[in-house]
């Protein structure tokens, strides 16, 4: 269907050409996504929200199915929704069984690669591998996501780590604090902050400096493919660890900023109801020299 005769008014919004690009972008992309989980991932893209702050999950669904109605895009079939947190179960192959030790320093293994996941294969293996040796497992991502494989060259290719990336965190003082914004600018500017929501090295690989580096590599590739995917260049990473686990040296290796801890409830608890969730560091790491600055005006 031709763009001019696509349906672009919706209670009460317009869109524009170039959103409705990236509405179709999302959709055909973001394969395995539930309907509901596409439309959260719209609006957190578009910042289609109520005025208390809550996406527009259900009006965004419907007119996703408006625009698959009339050709302009073509939805998943219907299903039982699969809340985003959730765990999945996932399989067991021998592609994803411990392998054998691997040890030294990074310069014997490199050059290492950070590859976005695309193929179903990788998919799977990327949830396969971080479902049994993440300690918090595989569970659905919040909004937007990118999924990578990392893999070291020498003396073969292989799997070595997992990355994701996904939509930031709804509220967290510290990172608000440190970029200083008032409500209206954070509407406004949430998405350009990318939250690195999973990172895995294999148990069984023990490289010394493979973590910062593949952090420092992942930090620059991740801007590219964050505006190539949702159209929006992020200005901001940030990450939660948890303490009682982790010292979160590695991200201090790559220039990660420790700007203070959780509250306790959970990272999208909008509502207040997530009391008793164990404080993390949060660690932020700008984009740019400007970044708060370009947080707080743009």
């Amino acid at each position: 269907m031709p763009l001019e005769d696509v349906p672009r008014s919706f209670a009460g919004r317009e869109f524009a050409a170039r959103e409705l690009e990236l509405i179709r972008e999302v959709v055909a992309s973001c394969e395995g996504l539930s309907r509901a989980e596409l439309a959260k991932t719209v609006c957190e893209l578009l910042g289609w929200r109520r005025r208390n702050g809550s996406l527009k999950g259900l009006e965004c669904r419907q007119y996703l199915e408006q625009l698959a109605a009339c050709g302009y895009l073509c939805l998943p079939a219907k299903r039982r929704r699969r809340p985003p947190g959730s765990s999945i179960r996932v399989p067991k192959t021998r592609e994803g069984e411990a392998g054998a030790l691997v040890e030294g320093s990074v310069e014997e293994f490199g050059p290492v690669v950070v590859q976005e996941v695309g193929e179903v294969r990788d998919r799977e293996l990327f949830r396969e591998l971080v479902g049994r040796y993440h300690y918090r497992g595989y569970t659905v991502a919040y909004g937007a996501q990118l999924c990578y494989l990392v893999f070291v060259s020498q003396p073969q290719r292989r799997v070595v780590g997992c990355l994701r990336f996904s939509s930031p965190a709804w509220r967290m003082s510290a990172r608000d604090r440190w970029i200083g914004w008032d409500e209206s600018a954070r509407s406004r500017n949430l998405q350009r902050v990318v939250n690195n929501s999973r990172f895995l090295l294999l148990p069984w690989v023990r490289i010394r400096n493979l973590a910062s580096r593949v952090l420092s590599q992942s930090a620059r590739q991740v801007v590219v493919d964050w505006r190539v995917r949702y159209g929006v260049e992020p200005v901001l990473l940030e990450t939660l660890v948890d303490a009682q686990r982790f010292s979160g040296t590695c991200y201090r290796a790559a220039n990660w900023i420790e700007v203070g801890e959780t509250t306790g409830r959970g990272r999208m608890d909008r509502a207040h109801e997530r009391h008793g969730v164990l404080p993390k560091k949060v660690l932020i790491y700008p984009l740019c020299r400007d970044a708060a600055r370009r947080l707080r005006e743009s």
